[in-house]
């Protein structure tokens, strides 16, 4: 009976969950489909009539290859592993501690800077010429010029493997905050600690089996990402060759489109490593979680370890935080400096010709993005609230965890792989590039963490204030858009302004789908990183970054405005 009246008046809302999943998963087939075909020569529209393996000699043949491979793999799992480390013993040493607090606190802020404003931001500070080297110069290192140092696209790798790091760090610190809630972490250490436990040790042996069951699939799609990334590689990264996703992107945009094929061939070979490192990441897994259990078997408490560790790790992130909001300061300086010569460690004047030069530019390509960023935030917000009422009145829990990889799955193919796949299949449909075609490219990687960001809040809502609105004569659709809606107007409006964030920080698929004409701010300002003006890429960069401030700000007031006499709401 109960049940009944739960799906009662669901009806359509049914469809959307199918809906969804199509809309997440079809394009990615269909892109790995476009990407296939022509790795084995088949192209009709460039004369490929037949299936041939020359695509593949030609890209083994290709003498940039395994530096390129190498880089793909040392910086991906190499900020992967970084990250993750970093973010578990952030945890383990640190929650229920006043810095961590501090640290939680900077978590939205940082997560909503897009990649391309955190790589700048790290160029600007790491640069021979940059804000380190001008703090401490000549005082301490006796510079008087800047030295002939390669710290920013160095042939290792290394400062991109930082600048991921950076980026990546805040993501997975609120997924495992968002596991601990149900893991109920801090209670399960404690008891294990008065076993005898140190803190870590603790936490390491009896808190995270549980949570990382639940963070399996971030941390996948965060090495995907690693692996396959663009943007962050063509500013910190090296270069003739860069890593493997930034090959594919040069031979997709050469003038000779017969180097499509090579393209094609690369791209499956990146699918193929961002697999194998899956699967090699996943046997860690195991031999990690036997590690834990013997030293479990064998009663080892390791209480030294806290003494060194705890100051460690929360000093390294909050190093972490400071680097990117230095980085930041660093845009914003850049953006109004005068004169500034080295070694002065400030401008000698500060002007805004920049900003009044570029005024017009930024403010075309910014109402592109808030235009683009809005429509698919709309679309996705339309999406997953349409899943979880249908899920909610049918009495099921939204996701299901055998739908659960479907939602990633945009997030675990390499963008690299797929979209130009999708974008072969659009040009011989017949779809040139334009705002609509990205919109919905766009809304493929706005979903997941729409959904990701709202699920769990939807889940926790009181269904007795539905029940009580219920007996006192409020239909289902009442019931959700006068009160279920109202009272999670929070959590809405925050997976809202994710959305918009992820959408802001879109290179790629602008630039692929939009086929270079849609301008927006993330791709002018990559755009600019060949050019080296520091003071028109501080410029651009600040304004990408404000456009998700913006969307962040707006969840925050919003709700504090409409529930300023209902004190109850305001929290």
């Amino acid at each position: 009976m109960r049940r009944a009246a739960a799906g009662e008046g669901a009806g359509w809302l049914r469809a959307i969950a199918p809906l969804t999943l199509a809309v997440l998963a079809g394009p990615v087939v269909a892109g790995l489909a476009g990407v296939i075909l022509p790795a084995f020569g088949y192209m009709p529209a460039l004369g490929g009539a037949g299936f041939s393996l020359e695509p593949w000699r030609e890209l083994l043949a290709w003498p940039g290859l395994a530096a390129a491979v190498r880089l793909s793999l040392t910086t991906g799992i190499g900020a992967t592993v970084i990250a993750l480390a970093l973010t578990l013993l952030l945890v383990a040493a640190g929650q229920g501690t006043r810095t961590f607090r501090v640290l939680v606190r900077l978590i939205a802020p940082v997560l909503s800077v897009p990649h391309a404003a955190t790589a700048f931001g790290l160029a600007f500070l790491i640069a021979p010429s940059g804000w380190i080297a001008r703090l401490t110069s000549p005082w301490m290192t006796g510079w008087e010029r800047p030295p002939d140092l390669l710290t920013v696209n160095d042939p290792a790798g290394l400062a991109l493997t930082l600048g991921l790091v950076l980026k990546e760090l805040p993501f997975l610190m609120l997924m495992t905050l968002a596991a601990l809630a149900q893991a109920d972490g801090l209670r399960t250490r404690e008891v294990a600690e008065t076993l005898g436990y140190g803190r870590i040790a603790a936490w390491m042996l009896v808190v995270l089996p549980r949570v990382y069951a639940q963070i399996r699939l971030p941390v996948y799609a965060v090495l995907a990402y690693s692996m396959s990334v663009v943007d962050m590689a063509l500013i910190l990264g090296p270069t003739r060759p860069g890593p493997l996703a930034v090959v594919i992107l040069d031979w997709m945009s050469d003038p000779n489109l017969f180097m499509r094929f090579q393209a094609a061939a690369a791209a499956l070979l990146l699918l193929a490593l961002v697999a194998g490192a899956l699967v090699l990441w996943r046997l860690a897994e195991e031999g990690a979680g036997a590690l834990c259990r013997l030293v479990a078997m064998r009663g080892m408490r390791a209480t030294a370890l806290d003494r060194p560790l705890r100051p460690l790790a929360l000093g390294l992130g909050a190093a972490g935080a400071a680097l990117v909001l230095a980085g930041l300061a660093g845009l914003a300086v850049w953006s109004v400096a005068a004169l500034w010569r080295f070694p002065d460690a400030w401008p000698a004047g500060l002007t805004l010709r920049i900003w009044q030069a570029q005024s017009s530019a930024i403010a075309g390509a910014a109402g592109i993005t808030a235009l683009i960023g809005l429509i698919a935030t709309v679309a996705a917000l339309v999406l997953v609230l349409g899943w979880l009422e249908a899920a909610h009145r049918a009495g099921r829990r939204a996701p299901a965890p055998a739908v659960l990889p479907l939602i990633y799955l945009p997030l675990i193919v390499p963008q690299v792989v797929f979209l130009p796949g999708m974008q072969v299949l659009a040009l011989m449909a017949g779809f040139e590039g334009g705002l609509v075609l990205v919109m919905a490219v766009h809304l493929i990687f706005v979903l997941p963490y729409v959904f990701l960001s709202l699920a769990d809040p939807w889940q926790a809502w009181d269904a007795r204030a539905g029940t009580v609105a219920a007996s006192l004569g409020a239909g289902p659709w009442r019931i959700l858009l006068t009160v279920r809606l109202p009272m999670l107007l929070r959590p809405v409006l925050t997976a809202a302004a994710v959305g918009f964030a992820v959408s802001v920080a879109q290179y790629l698929p602008t630039l692929l789908i939009g086929a270079g004409r849609v301008a927006t701010l993330t791709t002018e300002a990559v755009a600019l990183a060949a050019g080296g003006n520091r003071r028109v890429i501080g410029a651009w960069a600040l304004a990408q970054m404000l456009a998700p401030f913006a969307g962040f700000a707006l969840a925050l007031v919003v709700p504090a405005l409409a529930f300023r006499k209902r004190k109850g709401m305001a929290v």
